[in-house]
C-alpha cells in the first residue's frame, strides 16, 4: 500500500514538471514573437536551457546564438564613503541574427545586484543592465563582477564595477589594531 502512495505521488510530480516545461516553451515562444513581430513558429527554435547539475550555476543557453556589444565591461566609481550605494548603466547592443535573450545576470557577491531586460532584445536592439554596490561594511579597493548569461557564444559575458570605499573613522576613544 505504501509502495502504491509513493509511486502515485512520484507520477503526479512528474506530469507536474511536464505541464511546467510546457507553460516555459509557450512564454518563451510569446516572448520572440512580441520581439521580432513574427510568430515562433515561423523562426528557427528560442533559446532553450540545458539544466545543469548545480541548481546555483545559471544554465548555459542552447540554439540559435546571437552577439551582445557593451559599450563598456568596466566601469570605476572612484571613492565612496563606506554605507553609499553606487549605480551604474551598462549598455549594450544585439550585434548578431537573433533575438538576444538574457537568461540570468548575477553579482559576484550580495552586495553587488544586477537588474536586467527580462525580454528579448530584438536584432539591433539596444538595453542596459543596472547594476548597484552597496559599499555598506565594506573597505580598501573593491572589484565586483556580473556576470550576464545570454543565449551568445560564449555564453556568459563578465562585467566589472570597481573603485575604493573609505571606511569609516573610528570612533573616539575605540581601539584600533
Amino acid at each position: 500500500m505504501l509502495k502504491q502512495i509513493k509511486l502515485g505521488f512520484l507520477s503526479m510530480l512528474v506530469l507536474a514538471l511536464l505541464a511546467s516545461c510546457k507553460n516555459d516553451t509557450s512564454s518563451r515562444e510569446q516572448a520572440v514573437e512580441s520581439a521580432t513581430g513574427t510568430p515562433a513558429a515561423d523562426q528557427a527554435a528560442p533559446a532553450n536551457v540545458v539544466p545543469t547539475a548545480n541548481a546555483e550555476e545559471p544554465a548555459a543557453p542552447v540554439g540559435p546564438t546571437t552577439s551582445i556589444a557593451f559599450e563598456e565591461t568596466e566601469f570605476n566609481y572612484g571613492k565612496v564613503k563606506d554605507g553609499e550605494k553606487v549605480r551604474h548603466e551598462y549598455k549594450f547592443k544585439n550585434t548578431g541574427k537573433e533575438p538576444l535573450i538574457i537568461t540570468n545576470a548575477k553579482g559576484s557577491c550580495g552586495c553587488t545586484v544586477p537588474n536586467w531586460p527580462k525580454e528579448p532584445i530584438a536584432v539591433g536592439g539596444t538595453g542596459k543592465i543596472l547594476v548597484e554596490f552597496d559599499s555598506k561594511g565594506k573597505s580598501g579597493p573593491q572589484t565586483k563582477t556580473v556576470t550576464v548569461t545570454a543565449n551568445t557564444d560564449p555564453p556568459q559575458t563578465i562585467i566589472y564595477i570597481k573603485g575604493e570605499v573609505i571606511g569609516s573613522p573610528a570612533p573616539t576613544g575605540a581601539v584600533t589594531q
